[in-house]
């Protein structure tokens, strides 16, 4: 039986893989996220916001020591990485990788073809691609280009962008893509993912730059610090950490610790 949640995390614990001595990064997470949903990660940096991406994604540096991750009810843990995008999840890099020798346009079309599975027509695939091109404000010319060799911080992220809209996956982990963007550039990436973004499909974002989400209809707000969520909420709970940081929340954690 599928699940109504899309994704679903559990006491989720872990840390890098060999190294048990640094500890965990992860100390017992729970999230779910339906269908549908935008949601918001925010927290200070080294509170364990990237290495959940990482981890939900499979990366190999990366350990679960306990707790379960599901995608539509489906056990993560047992897929690998390659097989949870076929599944239907994207991460968009916060630091995109260069990739020498091969062009956005075959890179895109070969992670097309692999993600579904089924050959991609050349015709089509260009004018899709021309199409996603022109919303993001990307020159045509750069899909001759190698991928994202000699762009730009800003050129890199709305490339992730690009993926995103022409992949067209379930669940979209969007770490830190508006980081390093003018206010042009993130407009920009905040319609794109606005574009991308439906009732069948879900999103979750860290981001420190909340201009981002000023277009984004977003659904619930988590508040990750020491590897948990410690605070939860709706859009509101964005403007206030926006007002007082994070200092607030250590506040109230230090009051109940007080109290017990």
């Amino acid at each position: 039986m599928m699940s109504n949640k899309l994704l679903e995390i559990k006491n989720l614990h872990a840390g890098v893989a060999g190294r048990e001595d640094k500890g965990e990064i992860l100390q017992g997470l729970d999230l779910a996220i339906a269908p549908g949903e935008i949601h918001v990660i925010l927290g200070p940096n080294g509170s364990g916001k990237s290495t959940l991406m990482n981890v939900i994604m499979g990366h190999p540096k990366y350990q679960v020591v306990e707790g379960e991750m599901k995608f539509e009810g489906e056990d993560l843990q047992a897929l690998k990485t390659f097989e949870r995008c076929r599944k239907g999840i994207f991460l968009s890099f916060q630091n995109p990788e260069e990739i020498p020798g091969i062009t956005v346009e075959n890179m895109l079309r070969a992670s097309k073809q692999a993600v579904s599975g089924a050959p991609v027509k050349i015709m089509k695939f260009r004018k899709e691609l021309k199409a996603a091109m022109e919303e993001l404000q990307i020159d045509p010319a750069y899909a001759k280009r190698y991928m994202n060799v000699g762009f730009s911080g800003g050129e890199k992220k709305r490339n992730e962008i690009l993926q995103l809209l022409l992949l067209n996956p379930k669940l979209a982990l969007l770490d830190e893509t508006d980081s390093g963007l003018d206010v042009d550039a993130v407009q920009i990436v905040s319609s794109g993912v606005r574009k991308f973004h439906n009732e069948n499909n879900a999103c979750l974002i860290i981001t420190h730059n909340t201009r981002i989400l000023e277009q984004l209809s977003v659904d619930k707000v988590h508040v990750l610090l020491s590897g948990k969520i410690v605070e939860e909420g709706g859009p509101e709970l964005i403007q206030k950490i926006d007002k007082e940081g994070f200092g607030f929340i250590r506040r109230e954690l230090a009051e109940e610790a007080g109290e017990n």
